[in-house]
């Protein structure tokens, strides 16, 4: 089991930028892939971006490709989603999670129990 903490959400203005941590601590995870995912109200929860364990191999929604970039610091148990030029659509709670892969990760067949997540706010 590997407990997830995700974090760095909060208010910005459409256009803005942020970035958010997802921290891992238990079973180590440095050979599977992360992802991020995110959840508005009333909709389902869906894939942002993934990584591989290695960090050489990335994948990403469209609606977030050059806009969003994804990195990882396995010294530091620690993924990232840098977010830029962010929009009202972007709105949701951010979570992270395991899988096996990048492919994996990108149709949800993820690991772990799902963390908080972390309140992404864009205003117009």
């Amino acid at each position: 089991q590997v407990w997830l903490v995700e974090s760095g959400g909060g208010l910005v203005q459409a256009g803005g930028s942020l970035r958010l941590s997802c921290a891992a601590s238990g079973r180590t995870w440095t050979t599977n892939a992360v992802g991020w995912f995110r959840q508005s109200p009333g909709k389902e929860r869906e894939f942002v971006a993934a990584i591989g364990w290695t960090a050489e191999t990335t994948s990403y929604a469209d609606s977030v490709k050059g806009r969003f970039t994804i990195s990882r610091n396995n010294y530091k148990n620690t993924v990232y989603l840098q977010m830029n030029s962010l929009k009202p659509d972007d709105t949701a709670v951010y979570y992270c999670n395991t899988a096996l892969d990048t492919i994996q990760a990108s149709r949800g067949l993820t690991f772990d129990s799902w963390g908080q997540g972390t309140q992404v706010t864009v205003s117009s």
